[in-house]
């Protein structure tokens, strides 16, 4: 569970830092998408992430499971939360639903209409280089989607900023000095990405309430 959330941080990070360019610079970001359209390496770097997020998701379901049985029939006794557990801890899983939900909407609105076309124009003997920045604008000329994906990301903030010190302790990266600071600079660490991610939609929705 540890791992592969650590590596899925990994991956939101430099998929932060890319994202950015849409709005910095439109071109860069359409570069960026070429090196990482249908060819092999990225191909595989996609079957990898998926299987990371297969697993990822069989573990938390796991885990909960062994959870819900090791409390048996006393689990609902003390429904307040105890001092100092964060509300992100006791609702991890909760806030995994709506970070799949949304993952699905996400590859719908994205990947399905990028890598994936590009590599059907392959198939069918085509040469298809789709432009990203023009299917990330077009997606953002709607304020619902803007407000939907906020949403998203504050979920994934929340699950983000639970996750990244817990994992570190798992991996035994941390004890009774260092896991506060280990805490602060994980939730520093998790803000940072999710604003390179929020200030997308955010500024497209501004965008669109200005013209």
């Amino acid at each position: 569970m540890s791992i592969t959330g650590a590596a899925l941080v990994l991956f939101l990070t430099f998929h932060s830092i890319m994202n950015i360019f849409v709005i910095i610079s439109p071109e860069v970001y359409d570069a960026i998408c070429h090196f990482l359209g249908a060819n092999w390496y990225a191909l595989v770097g996609t079957m990898g992430l998926a299987l990371l997020v297969v697993v990822h998701i069989c573990y938390a379901l796991w885990l909960t499971i062994q959870n819900k049985m090791a409390r048996g029939a006393n689990s609902y006794q003390v429904k307040a939360r105890p001092k100092g557990v964060e509300w992100a801890s006791q609702n991890m899983l909760v806030l995994g639903v709506v970070i799949c939900g949304f993952l699905c909407l996400h590859l719908y609105n994205f990947w399905a209409k990028m890598q994936l076309v590009e590599l059907m124009g392959i198939i069918n003997g085509e040469e298809i280089h789709v432009g990203g920045a023009a299917v990330v604008q077009n997606l953002f000329q709607s304020p619902v989607y803007c407000i939907l994906y906020i949403v998203w990301l504050v979920a994934l903030w929340l699950h983000l900023t639970h996750g990244i010190w817990s994992s570190l302790q798992t991996l035994g990266w941390s004890n009774n000095t260092w896991l506060p600071r280990i805490k602060c600079i994980s939730n520093i660490y998790a803000t940072i990405i999710m604003l390179l991610f929020v200030a997308i939609p955010v500024y497209y929705l501004i965008v669109n309430l200005i013209s």
